[in-house]
């Protein structure tokens, strides 16, 4: 049994020492006192591990059974009548004692947590960012937006904006050709706060006059008006500018489609582009807007 002992302590040294080396360096972080209190529970956890399997490893060798018999057996076989080990007990009531110990002393549920402070600290970030750019210039707005776009926008649209041959919208003009002829075919998104109506396929149905009002949206409203244009500008305006509420405006990337899509996405010629909602704050999908724009000036 000595040699046992000895064997253990050297066993539980070890199991510490190996446990510091890996992870000792957190006790000096700044959170120092909450990983003293875990690596003091990693000792004790290691301790009594190390000396109950010594004491069961000891009975398994030289205990005989003995107690009284239970009277329900199986097949021959019985247990005896013994109490649960005196250890075992003390250790299952003090676990129960030190959960209630951690929950509400030791590490309470309501102190520090890396999640809140990350939320704390995002927020500090939004409020100091808001209160920067309450009121940007259109110049602060493009460069703002540029970046926003490198990131966010890029990998689908391009560097350059041109849609990665063709893999998605080209945003340096305003729609092209075929792209408004999609649209007219096919309809466009329901977006339910910006445009509740939305607009349904087909709203021109002779390929003539979906060719020529194409042609004139795409060109950016130059030349002569197609008379077929009149079922649009119900909608979107004799001018294309569009009306609150019912139609886009699809003259020029204006602040209101530019944040209606970042927030509710928008189904296209190639599939659907994903929402941006959240990732977003107010302020960068106007730079967004505005950096577009820029594209096609």
């Amino acid at each position: 049994m000595k040699s046992m002992v000895i064997g253990g302590i050297i066993l539980i040294v070890a199991l510490i020492a190996g446990t510091y080396i890996v992870a000792g360096d957190a006790l000096s972080s700044d959170i120092s006192v909450e990983n003293s209190l875990t690596f003091l529970g990693a000792i004790a956890i290691i301790t009594i591990t190390v000396f109950v399997a010594l004491k069961y490893v000891n009975q398994i060798k030289n205990d005989t059974a003995s107690g009284e018999l239970a009277d329900e057996n199986w097949d021959g076989i019985g247990e005896y009548k013994n109490p649960i080990p005196t250890g075992w007990g003390l250790a299952f009531i003090g676990t129960i004692i030190w959960l209630f110990w951690y929950w509400t002393i030791g590490y309470p549920t309501n102190g520090f947590s890396q999640i809140g402070q990350w939320n704390e600290e995002v927020n500090d970030y939004n409020t100091r960012f808001a209160s920067k750019f309450e009121n940007p210039s259109e110049d602060t707005l493009v460069a703002m937006g540029e970046s926003t776009y490198l990131v966010q926008c890029a990998p689908c649209h391009g560097v350059d904006a041109e849609g990665i041959n063709g893999k998605a919208h080209n945003l340096t003009n305003r729609m092209a050709k075929d792209q408004v002829e999609y649209i007219i075919k096919n309809g466009a998104n329901n977006f339910a706060n910006a445009y509740p109506a939305g607009m349904p396929p087909m709203m021109l149905t002779e390929q003539a006059d979906i060719d020529a009002v194409s042609s004139y949206v795409a060109g950016g409203f130059k030349g002569e008006q197609p008379a077929a244009y009149a079922v649009c500008a119900s909608c979107h305006g004799a001018d294309g500018k569009g009306m609150p509420y019912v139609g886009p405006n699809i003259v020029e990337y204006d602040d209101a489609i530019v944040t209606t899509v970042l927030e509710n996405g928008k189904k296209g010629s190639i599939g659907m582009m994903p929402n941006f909602k959240g990732r977003l704050n107010p302020t960068q999908e106007k730079a967004v807007a505005a950096y577009i724009r820029s594209l096609g000036e």
